[in-house]
């Protein structure tokens, strides 16, 4: 039996968490529909869907792609996330045995896929935690929309080259699970709200994302060492230049 388009959809967001979907990459009905062994149709639903989230962006002549985004873009992701993971957690009272077990259980899936070599398992498990964490704090509805900002992010981490250390990422989920675990909602508010933070900040957003040469720029920069034999080369007289040196600098260049 073939794949629905809710089916679809998850996986493909599965994969962004994962990080084995770059931003920009094209989603080709035919060969989707092939991979799933179901009908265009079901996989246009499922794209369409997802565009409708904001995964996935349509060109009528060039197919369906995964966002790219800009710099505001990606800042107004992140200030998505702020409101909904700050929000949620403030004023929580002490979690319930059932959710700081199931979280708790999340924390050493982290720690074990960090002693691992698995990095899409990594990814998948440190983007999963705050959809795990939205849930376990009662609010199904806006960890669903948690998962699709959550998907951005990772995006926007692999279009902008994120600097933030994984293992990091986990001591601070750790963090914010201890202080719910006491009760202290203040003091994880204040923890999740350093944490995205530090996420944001670890982007390297210098140069702009919509820059049509970045990739080639960088790709062409010279390096440093084959730059510097270029100008050695540069700078050598011509035949014509080459005169006999006086002896003295003859003989202090032996000495």
């Amino acid at each position: 039996m073939g794949s629905t388009a809710t089916d679809i959809s998850q996986r493909i967001i599965e994969a962004v968490l994962a990080q084995k979907l770059a931003p920009g990459t094209r989603l080709g009905e035919q060969q989707l529909a092939l991979l799933f062994d179901c009908s265009r149709t079901i996989v246009r639903e499922a794209l369409t869907g997802l565009a409708a989230r904001g995964i996935v962006t349509v060109s009528a002549r060039r197919g369906w792609y995964l966002i790219a985004p800009s710099q505001d873009e990606a800042r107004e992701a992140f200030e998505a996330r702020r409101v909904i993971e700050l929000g949620l957690i403030r004023g929580q009272r002490a979690l319930e045995k059932p959710a700081l077990a199931r979280l708790k259980k999340h924390l050493q899936q982290e720690r074990a896929a960090l002693r691992g070599d698995d990095v899409g398992a990594r990814s998948f498990l440190l983007g999963d935690f705050h959809v795990c964490l939205a849930e376990c704090l009662g609010n199904s509805l806006l960890a669903d929309t948690l998962r699709d900002y959550t998907a951005r992010t990772t995006l926007i981490a692999m279009l902008y080259q994120s600097s933030h250390d994984a293992a990091q990422s986990c001591e601070e989920h750790v963090a914010i699970v201890a202080a719910l675990e006491r009760g202290d909602a203040t003091a994880a508010e204040s923890l999740m709200a350093a944490h995205l933070a530090s996420v944001q900040a670890g982007l390297q957003m210098e140069t702009p994302a919509d820059d049509p040469l970045q990739q080639l720029r960088q790709a062409l920069t010279p390096m440093p060492q084959a730059h510097a034999r270029r100008a050695v080369r540069d700078s050598r007289p011509t035949d014509a230049e080459v005169t006999d040196p006086p002896p003295a600098a003859y003989l202090g260049a032996l000495l």
